[in-house]
């Protein structure tokens, strides 16, 4: 059993800077002894020589411990990889058509495993359990139902509605058994409902999202789906911080968190470390995390900060980072593009996404 553990690590074991190098000649050592004695062929790749020479150098001490250790070592990379799970890729599609039956396999045509909610309402329970048989049919999961309404809007009328419309929105993803709904916490800003305001900081703002957010959660009482705020890098939430303060401020387990990274690289800061403000985010917030989007970030060149949005691959965005932490989470999160133009644009985000996973060993669903 060790020998054939040796055989099949020896390699792996020579290029981890983790493991003894009295260990590594251990395992070369053994290697070698047994091909000698005929009871293993002579490895893949390599000259047979390495193996022989290496076992010369067995007889450097090498510990209990060591052995452990490395063990040990292998079998957590054998545990860290068998726990990554196949990422849910979704997003638009272009396909006209109401049936939910053609939509649900058009999402599986362009290699889709996750969707945005199609057209419907809470009160039609016949359309919303076809929605919901034919795209589990199709191993498709309906990632998101979007509220995008301003629940801080200056004028009280439309506050009041757009919270209605909110409550809607969550009661459509719970009788659909989407991942989550969500909106942004909203604006102050009078003209543009998800622009920037002086009190968009502050703690008025937090407490009354807080309060919003408790009110749509309260009235629906799901189950089967969470309510959730995206980040914006001028609302709070702006980053993973003040979301976190949010989760604990809401108070309710159906207040879940909606993952848009390019929403909270908000500075050049985080723009140039945007790998380690990913990892943060995942890290602080992971437990939550039910849904994500994805596109990318440009700087355009001018006199002042400006990041354009544009598609997967066109930016800094370390997708890297952001797919790996994606796959670490207890749940298959669904990855959404979204806030491209074209089908094509959309492809070309997609296959960029493919090609990042695959180059990190992540499979799709």
């Amino acid at each position: 059993m060790l020998l054939n553990f040796c055989c099949n690590w020896l390699y792996l074991l020579k290029l981890s800077a983790t493991i003894s190098p009295k260990l590594r000649f251990f395992a070369e050592g053994q290697v070698g002894q047994a091909i000698r004695g005929g009871r293993l062929p002579w490895p893949a790749e390599g000259p047979p020589h390495l193996c022989v020479a290496t076992y010369n150098l067995y007889m450097i001490k090498t510990s209990r411990r060591d052995l452990l250790a490395a063990l040990g070592g292998a079998a957590a990379l054998r545990g860290s990889a068998a726990t990554l799970r196949p990422i849910r890729l979704g997003g638009p599609i272009f396909k006209k058509s109401d049936d939910p039956a053609e939509l649900a396999r058009e999402h599986r045509r362009l290699g889709y495993s996750a969707a945005y909610c199609p057209p419907a309402n809470a009160a039609d329970t016949a359309r919303v359990r076809e929605i919901e048989k034919a795209y589990a049919a199709e191993n498709v999961v309906i990632a998101e139902v979007g509220a995008w309404r301003n629940m801080l809007d200056p004028d009280a009328q439309k506050r009041r509605e757009n919270l209605r419309y909110v409550i809607d929105r969550l009661a459509l993803a719970e009788a659909v058994g989407a991942r989550c709904c969500v909106d942004i916490a909203g604006s102050y800003n009078p003209a543009t409902w998800y622009g920037p305001h002086p009190k968009n900081l502050s703690q008025e703002f937090f407490d009354a999202t807080v309060e919003n957010c408790r009110r749509v959660i309260d009235e629906i009482k799901p189950r089967r789906t969470r309510f959730t705020i995206e980040m914006m890098g001028w609302n709070i939430p702006d980053g993973p911080d003040s979301y976190l303060k949010l989760i604990q401020a809401v108070d309710r387990a159906a207040f879940g968190v909606h993952m848009d990274v390019c929403n909270g690289i908000n500075s050049p800061t985080r723009f140039y470390n945007n790998a380690e403000f990913i990892r943060d985010c995942f890290q602080k917030l992971g437990k939550w995390i039910v849904s994500c989007h994805a596109k990318d970030l440009q700087w355009v060149v001018e006199l002042n900060v400006h990041f354009l949005e544009v598609v997967p691959g066109r930016g800094e965005v370390d997708y890297s980072a952001y797919l790996s932490e994606l796959a670490k989470l207890p749940v298959d999160a669904p990855l959404m593009l979204e806030h491209l133009k074209t089908a094509e644009e959309y492809e070309e985000g997609k296959r960029h996404i493919q090609q990042i996973a695959a180059k990190n060993g992540l499979k799709f669903a």
